[in-house]
């Protein structure tokens, strides 16, 4: 994958570095426990709503596929709409099958680039 981003900015040729370190840190704080339990960005905008709504993800949500937040956001709608039709529990377990195979969601980036 680094090789891949390589060749947009020189910078990612660090990527599996920086990678350890992230890894790193969620090994040393855990992982995140989203926006409803204070996870992430406390100025967020999708999570303020999330809170406010008492969502666990914005697929709970009857306005996501018309919300304006989401929009920037528009690479993670794809699995967002996913979750939604399959349900989280089904959707985590297809994450970690794609992971175990390795699978890393900037893949989907880079082809968007």
């Amino acid at each position: 994958m680094a090789p891949e981003l390589a060749k947009w900015e020189p910078a990612f040729q660090h990527y599996p570095e920086y990678e350890k370190v992230l890894n790193g840190f969620v090994s040393l704080f855990g992982d995140c426990p989203g926006c409803i339990g204070n996870g992430g960005d406390p100025n967020c905008a999708l999570r303020k709503c999330a809170r406010q709504k008492e969502y666990v993800t914005c697929t709970e949500c009857n306005e996501m596929d018309d919300c304006e937040k989401l929009r920037q956001y528009d690479y993670g709608l794809k699995e967002l709409k996913r979750i939604k039709d399959i349900g989280l529990d089904k959707w985590i377990d297809e994450m970690k099958r794609k992971v175990d195979a390795g699978y890393c969601y900037l893949d989907d980036r880079i082809q968007q680039i």
